[in-house]
């Protein structure tokens, strides 16, 4: 009789929070996009000071400065674009890891706060990776996996 009780207490309570996942998975990839989507306007205001830094700064490995400037602007602009919207969900979050690692790998003095975000970025990307956009998301309505 107990563990009844107990069982379905614990359902109501799991039952609750899974209606939340939608709406985290929204804010989580609302987050995400925004950290994102900033730094990549920030790398279009000032494009030269851009290539700069990709040439003497970032040790972006296998690509030429140029080629890892004009690709991690690209992923930053783009995808948390289709992040927000939803659209291909899990292929954005992937490509905006890849980009968030390959940044973490490329500074050489990166600070202990900054490695501690990339980290949380980077976490927050694998949820929605393994979880997809959720219900408020573009693939569900277009019923993308």
């Amino acid at each position: 009789m107990a563990f009844a009780a107990a069982r379905q207490l614990h359902n109501k309570i799991f039952d609750l929070l899974d209606y939340l996942r939608s709406p985290s998975l929204l804010l989580v990839r609302l987050y995400v996009a925004s950290i994102f989507f900033k730094s990549g306007l920030t790398k279009i205001r000032d494009w030269e000071s851009t290539l700069l830094l990709f040439e003497y700064e970032y040790e972006v490995p296998f690509f030429s400065p140029e080629f890892a400037a004009w690709s991690g602007t690209f992923g930053e602009l783009v995808l948390p674009v289709l992040l927000v919207l939803g659209l291909f969900s899990r292929i954005s979050a992937i490509g905006l890891f890849i980009v968030n690692y390959v940044a973490v790998i490329s500074l050489v003095d990166i600070s202990p706060a900054a490695h501690t975000d990339h980290i949380l970025w980077g976490t927050l990307m694998l949820a929605v990776v393994v979880f997809g956009g959720g219900k408020l998301a573009a693939d569900y309505k277009l019923k993308i996996s």
